[in-house]
């Protein structure tokens, strides 16, 4: 896997630096992952899965850093995101990181876990012509009590432990990555998030992943997304909580190369 590079994007009136990396760019041919991180999470916390994935896929991989996490440039110091900060994710940071890398014109597979995976499907009702499928681990589809209660215990966690220190490993700020995420999810109006009715126009193959085990969410969420997609295929994993590709990775890897190789299309 190569070392993680930088491209630039215009958002929200500034320019912003994205951390990106790219796993095995030489297999010209391949059909292209794209993997979207969690609410915490960066290019360096995916570890070596996503390399694995492509491997066994035979794939070409991308992996990025959203904005504020990682490397990538942080939130400004008085920014604030809204309700609608996973859409905006999915309507002008994806697009703008694809036009910027030349991959406008591909069709690649969303990779998405938790909020990445929420931004996944997102992205591909929007622009349902621009996706050849998704694999979904713990997505959000609306806001659930359990997981309100488990982002309150994180923020005491955040202010009581040396948790900021172990985030910093990760991002060049961890007060940008985990304040972002943590307020907004516990922003009242949140709380009416929901997407459900913007799953109707997927028109893609999904596979919804989702440990029996979550501590952020329950199978209502994949659940939902099956009512809504015509054809999706969901995969409950025993003894596994919201990270499935960490839990059962080899689980994970070998129902999405399957499903993968069962949806395949030709490159464009």
């Amino acid at each position: 896997m190569s070392t993680p590079d930088f491209t630039t994007i215009n958002w929200r009136g500034r320019t912003v630096q994205i951390e990106c990396q790219r796993i095995a760019p030489e297999r010209t041919d391949a059909q292209l992952i794209v993997f979207l991180h969690e609410g915490l999470g960066s290019v360096a916390m995916w570890k070596d899965f996503p390399a694995q994935v492509c491997d066994a896929a035979n794939a070409r991989g991308l992996v990025f850093s959203r904005p504020g996490y990682g490397r990538s440039t942080p939130r400004e110091d008085n920014e604030t995101w809204d309700v609608d900060f996973m859409h905006r994710q999915a309507h002008e940071v994806l697009p703008a990181l694809f036009a910027a890398l030349k991959l406008d014109g591909e069709k690649p597979w969303l990779f998405g876990h938790s909020d990445g995976g929420s931004i996944s499907l997102l992205y591909a009702s929007r622009f349902p012509e621009r996706v050849q499928g998704l694999v979904v681990l713990a997505p959000h589809i609306f806001v659930e009590d359990v997981t309100v209660a488990n982002i309150e215990q994180a923020r005491t966690v955040y202010l009581s432990t040396d948790l900021p220190k172990k985030l910093g490993r990760y991002h060049d700020s961890a007060h940008s990555a985990f304040w972002g995420w943590n307020r907004i999810w516990l922003h009242p109006p949140f709380r009416q998030w929901n997407i459900e009715a913007e799953l109707d126009t997927i028109r893609c193959p999904v596979l919804a992943v989702q440990g029996t085990g979550d501590e952020y969410g329950t199978l209502a969420q994949i659940h939902g997304i099956a009512a809504r997609v015509r054809g999706c295929e969901l995969l409950e994993i025993p003894e596994c909580g919201h990270s499935p590709h960490r839990d059962q990775p080899d689980r994970v890897i070998v129902a999405t190369t399957s499903f993968i190789a069962e949806n395949r299309r030709q490159k464009p």
